[in-house]
């Protein structure tokens, strides 16, 4: 490893190795190979002068990338497409004439990076999946647990641990949509020529369209593809890597949610990150558990959202048929998306793995707000035997502030079931008061929606998709 040069901390620290393959220098020349086997294939299958000499000469030679060679003809030429086309040559002579035949630069560019795009969203849409049937087991377990909700960060209405995770999970299937349309939807450019136009394709077969338009859909057709982008310029729309960025940032959304309510569930101590035997929490304090993973899933999330404004800035001031100020910048901002949110997804799938839930710690912090909850019942059991309703609900504020007041300012436990149990109007002792303090009652439909929700939303995505999910267990690099 060299140490003394700039290494991204995507490569080193946080993305999969498949990730990392599907955007090496390796993967993106070699699919630049396949393309121009493909452009030469369907040219010569259309009558051009191609032969199968050729071809047989370019598919042997297709995984062979000669970078010192391509380096030094890039110095040469300022050119990266030339420079590569001459080290293919140079390993297929025979074949070197009529590589690269009739095509523009975007040919191989922009044709590899809709094919990457493509293959990168199918490994995160294989992560999501992986992800939401961890969720899914955790749900269930945890679908009756009762917990306080918070609006505002303050405690509201009952919930369950397990409603609460199906919250998560939701988002996370709006996400899969998404992705599932991007893979369905993103289309090659095709063989456009300069401008868009074709001109040089329809040179080369003597002004046939049919043959043109023939030439586009084999090489799609060869690359896996069943259509090419209808129009361009000589670049496909910017707007396509705007949209596929905008889909990983709803990813790096949803997770950034998630992150975000379990750094507030650690600081209650409901709820923990999985925490190694030998996992140190601060270099200086060592008795802390900070909720590291899920700060790292605020942090990349940040980057990501951030980040998906690069190609929307790109896609509005691209100059008539095309301008390079997009290239820089598409070089770094959509493989770093997609590194970030295999990272994010990576991290998520290892917290919902190993989560910690602390049922005690969780009843004693809804037996604080209980009591508040409960008046409303407290006082229509008390309306039943007799008690005026608009006066045991001024009683029941009157006896709430007081309770709050010792809690808050005497930081001493809640005595408001006390107080209603003292106060005669509302004609019930101590044991019926406390039967309304059982959590479950609170807790509405939360068990019997998250087995819904599990039936009829959940498992029909893990059962289309059965054949990708996993029970490794997900690992960080740090």
């Amino acid at each position: 490893m060299a140490t003394n040069v700039y290494e991204s901390p995507l490569s080193s620290r946080y993305a999969s190795p498949e990730m990392l393959y599907l955007f090496s220098p390796d993967k993106k020349f070699k699919t630049w190979h396949r393309l121009w086997i493909a452009l030469a294939r369907a040219e010569m299958k259309l009558g051009l002068p191609v032969n199968q000499e050729q071809i047989d000469e370019m598919e042997a030679h297709k995984d062979e990338i000669d970078y010192p060679l391509a380096a030094q003809k890039e110095k040469e030429l300022r050119h990266d497409v030339m420079a590569h086309i001459h080290a293919y040559g140079a390993a297929c002579p025979k074949a070197m004439p009529i590589i690269h035949l009739g095509a523009t630069s975007c040919y191989v560019g922009d044709n590899t990076d809709v094919i990457l795009m493509r293959e990168g969203l199918v490994l995160i849409r294989d992560e999501l999946v992986n992800l939401i049937a961890r969720l899914a087991k955790f749900a269930d377990a945890y679908k009756a647990l009762p917990t306080l909700g918070f609006t505002h960060f303050q405690p509201a209405q009952l919930t369950t641990v397990g409603k609460r995770a199906t919250l998560w999970m939701n988002e996370l299937l709006m996400d899969l949509d998404e992705v599932e349309y991007r893979i369905g939807t993103l289309k090659l450019l095709g063989s456009k020529g300069t401008t868009g136009t074709q001109a040089s394709f329809l040179e080369l077969f003597d002004g046939d369209h049919e043959k043109v338009k023939a030439l586009e859909a084999m090489i799609a057709e060869e690359m896996g593809f069943d259509a090419v982008v209808p129009v361009s310029g000589q670049t496909y729309s910017r707007k396509m890597d705007s949209g596929v960025l905008a889909t990983l940032s709803g990813i790096a959304q949803s997770a950034g949610k998630f992150a975000t309510d379990f750094r507030l569930l650690s600081h209650l101590k409901e709820c923990e990150e999985p925490f190694e035997n030998k996992q140190i929490g601060s270099s200086a304090m060592p008795y802390k558990r900070n909720p590291m993973r899920s700060e790292r899933i605020c942090s990349l999330a940040r980057y990501v959202i951030t980040d998906a404004m690069n190609p929307a800035f790109t896609a509005y001031n691209q100059w008539f048929e095309r301008t390079l100020d997009d290239s820089a910048g598409k070089r770094i901002s959509v493989p770093e998306a997609f590194l970030a949110v295999d990272a994010i997804l990576g991290i998520y799938t290892n917290i919902a793995s190993g989560i910690k839930v602390y049922d005690k710690v969780i009843a004693k912090h809804v037996l604080e707000e209980l009591p508040f909850m409960a008046t409303e019942n407290i006082m229509m059991d008390a309306v039943k035997r007799g008690g005026n309703r608009q006066e045991l609900h001024e009683k029941i504020r009157v006896h709430s502030i007081a309770a709050g007041k010792v809690v808050k300012e005497e930081g001493m436990p809640n005595d408001l079931m006390d107080r209603i149990a003292a106060d005669p109007a509302f004609g019930l002792d101590k044991e019926a008061i406390l039967a309304h303090l059982d959590a479950s009652r609170y807790t509405g439909r939360c068990p019997e929606q998250v087995t819904e929700f599990l039936r009829n939303c959940v498992q029909p995505v893990l059962g289309r998709y059965s054949g990708v999910i996993s029970d490794q267990q997900a690992e960080l690099k740090v």
